[in-house]
């Protein structure tokens, strides 16, 4: 049996691939040294990963939002976007607010709580939550901190009070500052609280970790409730990673292989996690259309290529010159011309579930250059 063919710039991609997006450990390990730990510290990933998470629910809400804001998603999906259709790179549309990287972060507290006593009405009890944020890295500006509690199905006449303390380690009941109080009306529904700007300053950098009192209780006598889960949806905003201008989807099919000896052109190159290894922590997409650029770029193929970019007038001089005096100089290049984004839905090192957004990962024109 022959062994399998691979495309031009196949192996090259996948080696990339290895530094561009994280791979999962249980411990965090250093960067590789070199041109990867430049790579990795410009797209704000400094830890190379190794591993498989431990699997847990997706929750709904994140797969909202990857479904609303991966581009490919959008080509293929059933809420099929019109064709110029533009997202802004570093703005969350479906929550209002600035940024490019969205953790949902369970509550580490949970395991440790004592089973809840039977207390009488006025007298409920507390919950300590616990949550680690320390994947999020310094340069990282959080733009919406959303506690979200899901309660047992119990229903006082008159509503219910929130109260959200900070909490430390030895603390006893009642100890701490009051961070914020809101009143609850039922708990039929997910109760949320905003804590950007109660538990740490605005345009600040996120806690290592965030420890929270809460107490609900009953405005009229009633069974107390109980905690069934709570988690935190932060939404952060990376400069780095941040592109100022937003490009519009492209719905154009590339070439299928093709030989190097045509006009410059966009190939066509599927990428899958599976064929990678990274199947075990990359929740969606499966694979991602990356392609790459191949062609001459010799006369008068540098003058041709309807719907594509059009050639630089220095790609141009170059190709009349190398036509004239092949010794002067050598040819324009064939390069990306466009390109456009992905996101990715991901476990990270903390079993956290992380939407990030990519620029720059889909080749959608080809140019010389």
């Amino acid at each position: 049996m022959s062994p399998p063919r691979y495309r031009p710039g196949h192996c090259v991609l996948f080696l990339l691939l290895t530094v561009l997006l994280p791979s999962l450990t249980p411990t965090r390990a250093p960067a590789p040294p070199g041109p990867a730990t430049a790579l990795l510290q410009a797209l704000g990933l400094p830890d190379v990963h190794r591993g498989a998470p431990t699997p847990r629910p997706v929750p709904p809400v994140m797969w909202r939002l990857f479904r609303h804001r991966d581009p490919q998603e959008a080509r293929v999906g059933p809420r099929r976007m019109p064709q110029e259709t533009t997202l802004r790179p570093c703005h969350v549309e479906e929550l209002g607010v600035a940024g490019n990287i969205v953790r949902h972060i369970p509550d580490r507290g949970a395991p440790t709580r004592l089973p809840e006593p039977a207390w009488a009405a006025g007298q409920c009890p507390e919950w300590t939550v616990v949550f680690d944020l320390s994947a999020v890295e310094p340069s990282e500006r959080p733009s919406r901190a959303r506690l979200e509690l899901r309660f047992a199905a119990v229903e006082a006449p008159a509503g219910w009070e929130l109260s959200i303390r900070q909490a430390a380690e030895g603390q006893g009941a009642g100890a701490g500052r009051v961070l914020l109080s809101q009143a609850v009306h039922t708990l039929g529904t997910p109760v949320r609280a905003e804590l950007l700007g109660a538990a740490w300053p605005r345009n600040t950098s996120a806690p290592r970790s965030v420890r929270l009192a809460l107490a609900l209780r009953p405005r009229a006598p009633a069974a107390c409730a109980h905690l069934a889960e709570a988690s935190l949806l932060l939404v952060t905003l990376d400069p780095r990673l941040c592109h100022p201008l937003a490009r519009p989807r492209r719905e154009a099919e590339p070439a299928v292989g093709g030989s190097p000896g045509g006009a410059c052109r966009t190939r066509r190159l599927y990428v899958s996690f599976r064929e990678v290894g990274w199947h075990r922590w990359v929740i969606a997409p499966r694979g991602f259309l990356a392609n790459y650029c191949q062609g001459q770029c010799a006369l008068p193929a540098t003058l041709s290529g309807p719907g594509g970019s059009p050639p630089l007038n220095h790609a141009v001089l170059r190709a009349l010159m190398h036509a004239a005096a092949p010794g002067a100089g050598g040819l324009p290049c064939c390069v990306p011309a466009r390109l456009s984004p992905i996101s990715v839905l991901f476990f990270d090192n903390s079993d956290n579930v992380v939407l990030r957004h990519y620029e720059d990962m889909v080749v959608d024109e080809c140019g010389c250059r």
